[in-house]
């Protein structure tokens, strides 16, 4: 297989390593991070000048057409950097669940304002006693004449105070674990019967529970009419997985490119530390951890848009896997070789510790994901 870039997916990699190059330092993000919605707006804009706003969004629908790849390069970007714009809910997964669950005229509507920057989106769909199993949606969606009511609570939902509007996830018809009977509701943020609760997540990025008690939507507020959504949110969740796997490799190559380089200025006992043999070795270690975590981001990068579900699945379940494996290893280690200073809230090593924890976390964590691979056979299954 051929893993060089294309001139175009070269250009927009220098394109976006320059904007964020120029605007997005630690001091800066930590800026950003106090400000109102816990995100600048100005950097939001000028993804949208750039067109990443509207990458995953296919041309007839107002965006770019951009491949998985595409998102993988972006994604890997703001890893680098700990991006803390809504990229992964309003563009991501956005695009995902439009892309697979809307009709043509509900793109249509939506698409355009999204590029622009002009609308962003946040995807509630967990709850609280879910846990990490997505069929489970207790929300329940009642038809009352022409009209839906929504009752229900979405927990976790990640940047859901800035969102202009939800797509959440309510039960039609079935048990509450039932594989079907699932819609996909599009909601205004400040539709009567919604209410938020904002708060900070640990690595610095925002999300909201979500309550919503006898909240009335129309009709075509069900994405696609369809009413056997699991599928849709399903590749949601594995696109927002392998986005994911790449923003860590990004997180991870400069956590490690800045501890190589500690190292190489740090003194102790009259030397460079770095020029320790033990600590030379722990490196490189890392870096065979790097690469393992690389080829499987790319991997799930590759499936994440596979047809066959059960395929895709095991892909980015065993990608989550060893990204998380990896990203243990490199965080550990990074912090160990900084000393005290890693943990300080100055010294960036830590805030990329912090945020590759939170990604583990994210849509299902090693555990879950291994009794997932193990209960589909393994990956070679």
């Amino acid at each position: 297989m051929n893993f060089e870039f294309s001139d175009e997916q070269r250009l927009l990699k220098d394109s976006i390593d320059r904007l964020l190059a120029d605007k997005y330092g630690a001091e800066d993000r930590r800026r950003f991070i106090a400000m109102e919605g816990g995100f600048s707006p100005v950097i939001w804009k000028d993804y949208a000048d750039l067109g990443l706003l509207a990458l995953p969004f296919a041309e007839e629908d107002g965006g770019i057409g951009g491949s998985a790849e595409e998102i993988m390069i972006a994604m890997q970007a703001f890893g680098r950097v700990l991006a803390i714009e809504p990229y992964l809910s309003s563009v991501v997964i956005a695009a995902s669940i439009l892309r697979n669950g809307a009709s043509v005229e509900q793109r249509a509507a939506l698409v355009p304002a999204i590029g622009e920057g002009a609308l962003r989106l946040a995807f509630a769909h967990s709850e609280s006693a879910a846990g990490y199993r997505l069929p489970h949606v207790g929300t329940t969606a009642k038809i009352d004449g022409a009209n839906f009511v929504l009752d229900g609570a979405k927990t976790l939902v990640l940047h859901g105070a800035s969102a202009q509007k939800f797509i959440v996830s309510a039960r039609l018809e079935g048990a509450v674990e039932s594989e079907t009977g699932i819609g996909l509701f599009l909601v205004d943020g400040n539709a009567p019967g919604v209410t938020r609760r904002d708060y900070a997540t640990q690595d610095g990025m925002r999300a909201a529970e979500i309550t919503l008690s006898g909240v009335k939507v129309g009709a075509e507020s069900l994405l696609g009419g369809n009413r056997n959504a699991l599928p849709a949110i399903r590749q949601a969740t594995d696109e927002a997985i392998a986005a994911l796997c790449a923003e860590a490799v990004g997180a991870m190559e400069v956590a490690l490119e800045t501890t190589v380089e500690y190292i190489k200025t740090r003194k102790q006992f009259g030397r460079a530390i770095g020029e320790f043999q033990v600590l030379q070795h722990r490196a490189s270690e890392m870096v065979v951890d790097l690469e393992q975590a690389r080829s499987m981001a790319m991997y799930a990068t590759m499936m994440s848009r596979h047809p066959d579900a059960g395929q895709r699945s095991c892909a980015v379940s065993a990608a989550k896997i060893q990204i998380a494996k990896s990203a243990k290893a490199i965080g550990q280690g990074c912090v160990q070789l900084h000393g005290g200073v890693g943990v300080t809230m100055e010294y960036q090593i830590g805030h990329v510790f912090k945020r590759l924890t939170m990604i583990e976390k994210a849509f299902g964590d090693t555990d879950f994901h291994l009794d997932l691979l193990a209960a589909a056979g393994g990956l070679a299954a």
